[in-house]
């Protein structure tokens, strides 16, 4: 499925850094993980988008508008890479989405009458737990 808004590589930041947990010897030399910035606020990202962006309450999104993604999960730097730009393409295409405007409804007039009806008959039989004199 094609994205509406495409992330260009330029605007995306990418660093190196060592992974967590086990794998050995290999996790201890080799920089497999990546670490994935991209500045909202900087992008060529439409408007609207960057609002809904900064607006997500995301972790990932810095008080300044940078997401910071982390991926770590394949022992190959280009396979994590591709893994951080996946992830963030798929936030971006969250944002992307219009959300459809609430249209508030009202009960229909059946709907009111039951209500009203349940209510007085629940009053009824309130009113008959008083004390018998």
């Amino acid at each position: 499925m094609r994205s509406a808004h495409p992330i260009a590589e330029d605007e995306v930041e990418f660093i190196a850094i060592r992974a967590q947990g086990a794998g050995g010897q290999n996790v201890n030399k080799v920089s497999s993980a990546v670490h994935l910035r991209f500045d909202i606020l900087a992008s060529r990202l439409p408007e609207a988008v960057r609002q809904r962006l900064l607006g997500l309450g995301d972790q990932r999104i810095s008080k300044n508008g940078v997401i910071v993604i982390k991926a770590q999960e394949h022992r190959s730097l280009e396979k994590n890479r591709a893994e951080a730009l996946r992830r963030l393409q798929a936030l971006v295409d969250s944002a992307s989405h219009v959300p459809k405007a609430r249209r508030p409804t009202r009960p229909t007039r059946g709907a009111v009458t039951r209500r009203l009806e349940g209510k007085a008959r629940r009053s009824a039989i309130k009113a008959g737990r008083g004390r018998v004199e």
